[in-house]
């Protein structure tokens, strides 16, 4: 059996090699290194895909967050909501920029921000929610926008791990993920599920007055070369990786149906198991499964995932520590206890290997192996 892999982009490159090659070789040929025809042919695709009027692309995810905060002219000191169970990079920007994270807590199943206790911590001094569509599927979208709506509130999406995701809303109509809000943000990371070969991040919008303030932004503030009509950043997709994302895009609704195949085979193996939780999906939701995150009980998370280890079976814990117990963060005046769904999944979920190439036999020994740890009681 060959080395398992948490996401096996080599097997995953070698299907398109003559196409990722090719488009690759047209940018060298071109020479159009920076903001080459390429990137802005990504990001029409990426508009038709996902429905958004405008898409921005732009270095990497967190700066499509910073971005973001800075287009919406949050001002230093406002508050921002954001889950407490989430990637750093989602409260990162917001303290970077002097504005001031106000955590919720999250639901236990879905893992989705709790909008039970949404309405509760708006205060005057609140400006906007950021939604983390965590592992796949999106949040609970329709209350957060009425709930946004009736508060004045901008919402943020971050679609890191969920581009692709449709969300479905009570009156029939449906939309991707990052396009419901106010603006989305997502990420090309390589191990995403529309993931480029470096950095890449995009920025979505339906608001054309925003869509020009974030490509300005993103742009060191200017519109005409040397004119800077506000203070931006330096935050562009290389037309290299533009390239290999147009390639990839095509695929992306053949990537998700693969991971969704896996969790599938997941599902059925481990539903009966008393000690393991497997994931919930949101009702309105479609998941497209970035991570398979198992909730593991009695305390045995650490314990498989060594016996895991030993078998040679890779997984990984996201997250290990909620963002207002983490040091950096500690200055926001929160403590162990105030979030205890977090806290709890910090020290239950565990992620198994999932992707778009995914062997038979490997997910069988895998799902062997898990089955075996609880049935001998490790």
């Amino acid at each position: 059996m060959s080395s398992i892999q948490m996401v096996d982009l080599q097997s995953q490159y070698t299907k398109i090699k003559t196409e990722i090659d090719g488009a690759i070789q047209e940018v060298i040929d071109q020479t159009g290194f920076i903001n080459g025809p390429q990137v802005k042919k990504f990001a029409a695709e990426l508009s038709e895909y996902t429905g958004a009027s405008f898409v921005i692309p732009c270095a990497n995810g967190t700066d499509a967050l910073q971005i973001a905060m800075m287009a919406l002219d949050f001002k230093k000191g406002q508050e921002v909501i954001v889950p407490a169970f989430t990637y750093v990079a989602t409260v990162e920007v917001i303290a970077l920029l002097g504005l001031k994270p106000i955590f919720i807590d999250v639901d236990p199943d879905t893992f989705q921000l709790d909008i039970n206790q949404l309405e509760e911590i708006i205060s005057p001094n609140t400006v906007g929610i950021v939604p983390v569509h965590l592992y796949g599927q999106c949040s609970e979208m329709e209350s957060i926008l009425s709930i946004a709506k009736k508060h004045g509130l901008k919402v943020i999406e971050d679609t890191a791990q969920a581009i692709g995701s449709k969300y479905s809303f009570s009156n029939g109509k449906s939309a991707q993920a990052g396009t419901m809000g106010d603006i989305g943000t997502t990420s090309f990371f390589p191990s995403k599920n529309l993931g480029c070969f470096g950095d890449g991040g995009a920025i979505f919008t339906n608001d054309a007055t925003l869509a020009e303030k974030i490509q300005t932004i993103a742009n060191h503030g200017q519109k005409q070369k040397y004119i800077h009509e506000t203070i931006g950043v330096n935050s562009r997709l290389d037309t290299l990786q533009a390239s290999i994302l147009s390639v990839k895009l095509k695929y992306l609704d053949t990537y998700s149906e693969a991971r969704q195949k896996v969790a599938a085979s997941y599902d059925e193996a481990f539903g009966d198991v008393p000690q393991i939780q497997t994931p919930k999906r949101v009702l309105n939701s479609t998941h497209v499964f970035h991570q398979y995150t198992l909730k593991v009980k009695d305390s045995l998370r650490d314990n498989l995932k060594q016996y895991l280890q030993a078998l040679g079976i890779p997984s990984m814990v996201y997250y290990p520590i909620p963002v207002h117990l983490q040091k950096a963060y500690q200055q926001f005046d929160y403590a162990e206890g105030d979030f205890p769904i977090s806290e709890r999944l910090c020290e239950e979920v565990i992620s198994l290997p999932i992707h778009t190439e995914m062997k038979e036999e490997d997910q069988a020994y895998i799902i062997q192996s898990v089955l075996k740890f609880f049935k001998d009681g490790k």
